[in-house]
This record gives structure tokens, sequence and C-alpha cells, in this order.
């Protein structure tokens, strides 16, 4: 294994030949415990036939690994400052292409094209905007059928939760329309540099040949979850008439609900998708 950078005192030299600053609106935190991606590079599946795009690589820390493991490591970095150092650590292997830019604003299918229509994802996300990131992946790039992230514990939580758990919302129902989730391992805060205030998860997403439902109306679908969890506390029927994109009345939401056989108090945390689903479908049908 050629990779080097995650222990601590190769990772402050190189921030320090480099003179880099931490800048907190990327939320970077950079990985120290080589087990962290020895155990990401598993989890992705890795063969030497893979393209892997990676978001976020900081100073190239992962990106080694993955470099090592699969044929070629699209690496997608916001921070300009970065690049320069990228090009110092990464300087030994010619299977990484760095592109400097927003992910959120990248052309996700120019590059899954490029590597000949597939491409796996391994990423260490930063916190302020994982969920964008994911839904992203997820509902907009097909040629994605592996996803390994670091988020948030509490954003892992919440992916993998079902109906009646406090931590089931919106996030769970959108990821798991897709994709079905798995948390591999967690990550305390001292696996990086500097320390998260919180712990982290490897969390992996496998996408689905097919949505977990077919609404007549994703979008509605999906307007009517976000209406349900706005508010949570709420019952369905004031949720979704107080939701002015559904334009739906407190009296046909209740009626839906009585027709599917659920109680009119019901609150969104207890339905799972295919109530989600079904519910949509029929409110559809009062337009």
């Amino acid at each position: 294994m050629n990779a080097y950078l995650a222990n601590a005192e190769k990772t402050k030299e190189v921030i320090e030949r480099h003179g880099f600053a931490f800048r907190k609106q990327f939320g970077q935190n950079f990985l120290i415990d080589s087990a962290v991606p020895e155990a990401i590079v598993r989890a992705a599946e890795l063969t030497k036939d893979d393209t892997v795009l990676e978001i976020g690589p900081g100073i190239g820390t992962m990106t080694q690994y993955l470099a090592e493991a699969a044929g070629h490591v699209v690496a997608v970095e916001i921070d300009k400052t970065l690049i320069p150092v990228l090009a110092d650590t990464l300087a030994g292997f010619d299977n990484v292409t760095v592109l400097q830019g927003d992910i959120l604003k990248t052309d996700l299918g120019a590059i899954i094209d490029e590597a000949g229509g597939s491409v796996k994802v391994v990423a260490n996300l930063p916190y302020y905007i994982t969920t964008p990131i994911i839904m992203k992946l997820l509902a907009q790039a097909e040629g994605i059928g592996l996803i390994t992230v670091m988020v948030q514990e509490e954003v892992a939580e919440r992916i993998v939760s079902g109906p009646g758990s406090k931590a089931y919302g919106a996030i769970s129902l959108g990821v798991q329309y897709y994709a079905e989730p798995e948390i591999v391992r967690s990550v305390p805060p001292h696996c990086f540099m500097p320390q998260p205030k919180v712990a982290s998860s490897v969390l992996k997403l496998k996408r689905r040949e097919k949505p977990l439902v077919t609404p007549q109306d994703e979008a509605h679908m999906f307007a009517c979850i976000k209406a349900a969890f706005l508010q949570r506390r709420k019952t369905l029927p004031n949720a979704l008439s107080g939701y002015a994109p559904l334009a739906v009345s407190r009296d046909q939401a209740a009626a839906a609900l009585k027709a599917m056989g659920l109680d009119e108090r019901a609150r969104g945390e207890t339905l799972d998708l295919a109530q989600f689903a079904r519910l949509s479908d029929r409110l559809v049908q009062e337009r």
C-alpha cells in the first residue's frame, strides 16, 4: 500500500509544507486513522475495473487508498487552495483525475459517460451539505450503483430508520426510495483532524434496480412527505392542508386516510413509503 497520509504526523507535515489553513465553510476534517479508509475501501467493493467518483478529497488521504484499489479515480474538490496540495500528494498515482468545482454544480452525467456508463461514489461528506449531495447522487445519476460515504452519525441513523422511530423522517424515505442503506461502522471524532464535535458513520447505499414504490406522481409523493415532516407533531390532515404547494384541504386528506383504513389522526412518522405512495395517489385523483 503506497498510501501514507492516514496518520496525524503525515497530515500535519503536508498541511505545514503547503501552508494550508482549514476553511470552516467547507467543513474540512481530514482522516488520520488508517483503519477507516481501509474499511471504506472494503465496503465500496472496488476492483480494478471500477471508476470511483470521490467527493471532497481534501489532501488526498482517501484518494490514495482508492487509487490503489480502483482502476480510475475522479476526485472533485471545491477548495481551490487544495489543488496544489493534491498535485503533490497524488504525484505517484497516474490513475487519478482531480477536478476543481462544486459537486452540486458538477455534470455527473459527463463523468459517468467518460467512465463508460458506471461509477461508484466514495466521499467524506461535509456535514452541512450531506443531504443535498446524497439526493443529487440518487435522483440524478442512474449510472451510480454503489455509494459509500462518511456522514454525521445522527444523519446515518436517520437514513436507515423506519416508521415509529424518532429518527424517521423525510430523508429516511427519500434515500430508501432509491437505495438500500446500511451503516458499516462508527467513526469517533479522534479519527479526524481537526476533531469534529460529533461522531460519524460510514454509510453504504446500494441503488435499487427500480424505486421501492411506483407513485402516479413522484414529485407529488415527495411533496406529501415533505409536508408530513415539516411539522411532524401535526396530524397528517393538518400537515398536508397546511402546505400550500399541495393545494389539498383537511377534509380531503382525512378522507384519503380513512379510505386507506388509517386513522385520520395519524402522523407522518407512522406511515411507510408504500403508504405515502398510496396516500399521494388518492390525493392526485382528487385534483
